[in-house]
């Protein structure tokens, strides 16, 4: 009787045991459902971009710095300025015009161009420092002159970049002379004293490459 009642005990032990262990994956799978998929995933490489690093509606100008790669081929690969003919020197394909293109445009020229001597090359090219767009801002500021200009300076970036104002400027006269396509200036008033109290945002526009600022 004693060996039935400890054969009986045991077996009720080993139930408990694995009616624990069911249990513990059940509420492990309830609490992590994809986890077996996330880890498959997380296994597999991850998928090529097809996307440029670059704003195709760029038109790359004289001064400019790009970085140019061809995949696989260092001695192609490098960061060159375009000259103030509008042109760059690369190995292999002397020079090209680089200046009224975009860096799309130039990455297919470049290729082009490289067919002769590579097969199907893979040509990216990235604007690495604008020098070609500027504004200038003259007048009662720290420091007036000729900056780069960036896809998102507004006048407020603009007087901020020029260490703003001078004792006695003018703070509600400030304008804008800015190129008509036509030939001849507009001029574009702008209050910066309504502007930083929430007064007529709408002035607070973007500078256009070769505006002037001043501030009397």
């Amino acid at each position: 009787m004693k060996n039935k009642a400890e054969y009986a005990l045991g077996i009720g032990f080993l139930l408990i045991f694995l009616a624990a262990s069911l249990l513990g994956q059940v509420t492990a799978a309830q609490a992590d459902p994809g986890g077996s998929a996330s880890s498959a995933g997380a296994a597999q490489p991850a998928a090529s971009s097809t996307g440029k690093p670059h704003d195709d509606s760029f038109v790359i100008g004289n001064d400019d710095r790009l970085s140019i790669d061809v995949w696989k081929e260092p001695d192609l690969t490098q960061s060159i300025p375009v000259r103030s003919d509008g042109k760059i020197s690369m190995p292999l394909i002397g020079e090209i015009q680089a200046a009224g293109r975009t860096p799309l445009q130039l990455e297919h020229d470049i290729a082009g161009r490289l067919r002769a001597y590579i097969t199907d090359p893979e040509v990216t090219v990235i604007v690495q420092q604008i020098n070609s767009q500027k504004f200038n801002i003259l007048g009662r500021v720290a420091k007036p002159g000729s900056y780069p200009l960036t896809t998102t300076t507004t006048i407020l970036d603009a007087i901020a970049v020029a260490g703003g104002f001078q004792d006695f400027a003018k703070q509600k006269n400030v304008y804008i002379l800015r190129q008509k396509p036509g030939g001849g200036e507009t001029r574009i008033p702008f209050n910066y004293k309504d502007v930083i109290r929430g007064k007529h945002p709408e002035e607070n526009i973007r500078i256009q490459p070769h505006d002037t600022i001043v501030v009397p």
